[in-house]
């Protein structure tokens, strides 16, 4: 159900079951790719791509017993529609606690729709150093992309229609795993 007061009709398409099997299926593709964690980092896109490469960090560990570096990315000021929006923006922060430069980067967020947040998230990404390679992460692929950008790795394909909406919903911000479609 929406918090909106209307109702709109919620379409379960992935549990916390099928999110976890998703999840290890990427963690194992990210070191089948690269060959193990040689140079390899995550980098969350603020706030659910975070929680979402906690825990790719977590399975990659369990796997290779190789702990690789994680950081948190804000996109919030390599938005192109920041001058669209009415009110000022919140900013929150970027840590990245390690030289970006020369890593393979994997940018973790939770779905994938247009491109414009990826595309953000590189221009903030080059601000911070020259990475070897940026690779994109996503649970959700949902279509309907404005630039030419796509995933390495990808949960789930979901066919949208682009007025509906795709809901992540994870345990960190005390809501039950899920991934949820609606209509908008």
């Amino acid at each position: 159900m929406s918090s909106d007061n209307t109702q709109r009709e919620e379409h379960l398409i992935m549990d916390a079951h099928e999110m976890a099997r998703a999840l290890t299926r990427i963690a194992h593709e990210i070191l089948e790719h690269n060959k193990g964690t040689h140079q390899l980092a995550l980098v969350g896109i603020r706030t659910r791509g975070v929680y979402l490469a906690q825990r790719l960090e977590q399975m990659i560990d369990q796997i290779e017993q190789v702990h690789v570096p994680i950081g948190e990315l804000d996109i919030t000021l390599y938005r192109d529609d920041l001058s669209l929006r009415k009110e000022q923006p919140v900013l929150k922060k970027t840590t990245i606690p390690f030289h970006i430069s020369d890593f393979r980067i994997v940018v973790v967020d939770d779905v994938l729709f247009t491109g414009r947040t990826i595309r953000a998230a590189m221009d903030g990404l080059m601000d911070l150093g020259r990475p070897s390679e940026i690779q994109l992460a996503v649970l959700v692929d949902r279509g309907h992309r404005q630039l030419p950008i796509r995933a390495t790795y990808v949960g789930k394909n979901i066919p949208t229609a682009r007025d509906e909406i795709i809901k992540v919903s994870m345990e960190e911000m005390g809501e039950k795993d899920q991934v949820a479609k609606f209509k908008g």
